[in-house]
């Protein structure tokens, strides 16, 4: 029996570590205010991007710096290619105060969430 309560909690454990960094995959109705980031580098942005998103490379030094440029209270939907880097950029922007973002996972999911095309 201890062994199987033991399983049970791992297995609980993993779900709920999984579904709490799980970017969004239901539609989002973005505000007109709302801003659009992908946080992929410069030259994937270029090979496609949803259109009028943001290119803030999650990866470049500037990072923190350009976030600082930026209203902490406005609405902001992140993306990149997989959801690994938007996930990692929303839990920078959630560190450094941001109130109303969310990870749209990937391009696709992203495009899919909020309706906005994919433009190269």
């Amino acid at each position: 029996m201890k062994k199987i309560i033991t399983l049970f909690a791992l297995v609980m454990t993993a779900l709920v570590a999984l579904t709490a960094c799980a970017p969004t995959a239901q539609p989002v109705t973005l505000g007109s205010n709302a801003i659009v980031i992908d946080v992929r580098t410069p030259s994937e942005y270029s090979e496609g991007h949803l259109e009028g998103a943001v290119n803030i490379d999650v990866q470049s030094p500037d990072f923190a710096s350009i976030l600082s440029q930026l209203p902490t209270d406005g609405e902001y939907y992140v993306y990149c290619r997989s959801g690994k880097r938007s996930a990692a950029a929303v839990e920078q922007m959630k560190a450094a105060g941001f109130t109303n973002v969310t990870d749209v996972g990937s391009k696709e999911n992203a495009s899919a969430a909020t309706g906005i095309p994919i433009v190269q």
